[in-house]
């Protein structure tokens, strides 16, 4: 026979289980929190997840900003504390979806109210193409997030050059402009076919075509305006046209004259080099009234014909070039050939010196500017 166990040793059955009873659904409102079971004392209550922003909506975009908003429900806009973007350039990769703590130089910023702006020339770009993506945080008490998933993933294109960078562009060129030199006339170089064309095809009349890629990216009348390029830049022992060119051993010269003059505006456009020493100026001249006037009166800063550091006509016929500084005139209407006289030169047909889409060296400090290359 068995000793009796003692009395700590005893064992209870378990009581038999009650019948399971029925649970109740609680009403809500549209847009509430969902309820949280009832905790322990001393237990962390379990957030609800943040649900993931949608409706994106970008706005206000500038060459280096813009604007975002998007929709989340209302009992999550007073406690979300963070933003986590995902901004990418548009290159054909997949997108790089990323945790915070992971990589920090992604775009992190504290909730505030939407639209939110973004502004940054050291991560934005003029004229270039991006994907956004957008995460909503809780910096929790223990430093980590809770985060919500991922938005959708939206396109923009960020805008070109506004008149404030365009005019950064002209005060870092004034000051390598130079002393000015006289100068007599405007000058054309092409090949012999393209000459040929203007008598053949299009009525002896040089047309204006459509500005190359050329100088900085964010420069609003890349791709836009429409002209005749001329130079007039001299050889400093002449005071003449340079014998050699790179864009073709045909050359018409037109009298300064005709194309400058107190009827047509002169305005900058834009500052660049080609990682050479060189550097160029963009201008524009446009008849008064003009289409392309009209388009550069928005846009770029508006010249004194009479004063300025780059190109400049005075009385009885006189006119002045900068001397340390490459200047490329922009015509924006049609020149009848008749108006001046075509030859062919002399010289070398240097195609390296050609600024036909000629990409801006982005590491230069003289002509690039905060806010874009």
């Amino acid at each position: 026979m068995s000793p009796p166990a003692a009395l700590g040793d005893q064992r209870r059955e378990p009581p038999p289980k009650s019948p399971a009873q029925p649970t109740t659904a609680c009403l809500q409102r549209p847009g509430s929190p969902p309820e949280q079971d009832s905790h322990p004392l001393g237990q962390e209550v379990m957030e609800p997840p943040l649900s993931a922003p949608h409706g994106i909506q970008i706005s206000d975009i500038t060459c280096d900003s813009f604007r975002v908003s998007w929709e989340m429900p209302p009992y999550e806009i007073q406690k979300v504390t963070h933003y986590f973007i995902d901004l990418n350039k548009t290159g054909g990769q997949k997108e790089n979806k990323f945790k915070h703590r992971d990589v920090p130089t992604k775009l992190v910023a504290k909730a505030v109210a939407l639209p939110m702006t973004v502004r940054g020339h050291w991560f934005l770009s003029p004229r270039t193409e991006y994907t956004l993506a957008v995460q909503t945080a809780v910096k929790r008490n223990d430093g980590e997030y809770s985060v919500s998933g991922w938005s959708e993933t939206v396109s923009f294109c960020t805008g070109d050059y506004a008149m404030e960078q365009v005019k950064q562009l002209q005060d870092k060129s004034e000051g390598i402009a130079g002393r000015m030199l006289p100068f007599q006339v405007f000058y054309r170089n092409q090949t012999a076919e393209y000459f040929q064309n203007v008598r053949e095809k299009w009525g002896d009349v040089i047309l204006p075509s459509l500005k190359d890629q050329s100088g900085s990216h964010g420069s609003p009348i890349s791709g836009t305006l429409n002209g005749v390029f001329f130079s007039c830049n001299t050889e400093f022992n002449t005071g003449l046209p340079p014998h050699d060119s790179p864009y073709g051993r045909w050359r018409v010269t037109v009298p300064a004259g005709y194309l400058f003059n107190d009827d047509t505006h002169l305005y900058f456009a834009d500052f660049y080099c080609m990682y050479t020493a060189y550097h160029y100026v963009v201008l524009v001249l446009a008849p008064r009234g003009s289409q392309g006037d009209t388009y550069c009166s928005a846009r770029l800063p508006l010249l004194d014909p009479h004063n300025n550091p780059f190109l400049t006509f005075g009385d009885q016929g006189r006119y002045w070039h900068a001397q340390d500084l490459i200047l490329e005139v922009i015509y924006t209407e049609p020149v009848p050939l008749r108006l001046g006289n075509l030859e062919e030169i002399k010289g070398h047909q240097l195609m390296s010196l050609s600024t036909a889409n000629a990409k801006k060296d982005p590491s230069c400090k003289v002509c690039n500017i905060v806010g874009g290359h």
